[in-house]
Order: C-alpha cells, then sequence, then structure tokens
C-alpha cells in the first residue's frame, strides 16, 4: 500500500507524539524538524488529527501538540485512514462489470483477499509497537 506524503508526515509526526505520550505538548515546529518536514505543511496535518480527536492542540506559551490517544490502542490504519481513504475497486479487474460481489468475475474473490491482506498490518499494527513496547504494554 503506497502512502501519500501527508499520510506519510502524518505517521512519523504521530510516532514522535507518541514517545513524548503523557507529557507536555510539543510545537509544530519541534516535530517537523524532528521528522524533517516543512513546518507549515506538518501544522496542517498536526491540525487534521487534532480535529480527528487522534491529537491535542492548544495555543499560547506552552501550548503545541499532544497525542490523545494512548499509543498501545492507536493504529496505523487509524491515522493514515485519515488522509489516504482506503480503495476500492470500483470496477471488476477483467473489465467485464462493475466488480459487484453477487455477480464477481474469476480474479474477485481472490483480489479481495489481496486487499485485505495488504490492510492487515495497517490495522494490527499500533504506534507502541513501533516504538518497540511489547503487545500487551502501553
Amino acid at each position: 500500500m503506497t502512502a501519500s506524503r501527508t499520510s506519510d508526515y502524518a505517521i512519523r509526526a504521530t510516532l514522535v507524539l507518541a514517545r513524548g505520550y503523557g507529557g507536555p505538548p510539543m510545537r509544530a515546529g519541534d516535530v517537523a524538524g524532528a521528522i524533517g518536514a516543512p513546518r507549515n505543511y506538518l501544522g496542517k496535518t498536526l491540525h487534521a488529527l487534532a480535529r480527528a480527536g487522534v491529537a491535542t492542540s492548544s495555543r499560547g506559551p506552552t501550548g503545541g501538540f499532544a497525542l490523545a490517544v494512548d499509543p498501545a490502542a492507536l493504529t496505523l490504519a487509524q491515522v493514515v485512514d485519515l488522509f489516504d481513504a482506503p480503495a476500492r475497486h470500483a470496477r471488476c479487474l477483467l473489465g467485464t462489470g462493475a466488480g459487484d460481489a453477487r455477480r464477481a468475475c474469476a480474479a474477485h474473490h481472490r483480489w479481495a483477499a489481496v486487499e485485505r491482506a495488504r490492510r492487515t498490518p495497517l490495522l494490527t499494527t499500533t504506534f507502541a509497537s513501533l516504538l518497540g513496547a511489547p503487545p500487551d504494554a502501553g
């Protein structure tokens, strides 16, 4: 699965916030510097994460962004899906129809399994696990 630049930045920014989970908010510029992203672009990405409830945002001299969700409970899919909607093929792979499961072509069921297999790691990988936390630790 190819991630967009925005979802890539969002994943990396969320990892930075996850490392500091429970600590003080981080300024957008500091997060951008940590991941090598343009500050303005990342600021918009961080605000999108805050609107979705993944992060918190606060203003002022001690303000910034913080992770709002326990990294052990936050999956890659929850972040990636904010920026890259899961792809669905609207047409049959063989070009014979609309890709309807009730009138599936020969490739439909196998391709559906491939799509599920590609998505499984996003659904099962938490940010805590990416940071090296044991599966049952937070």
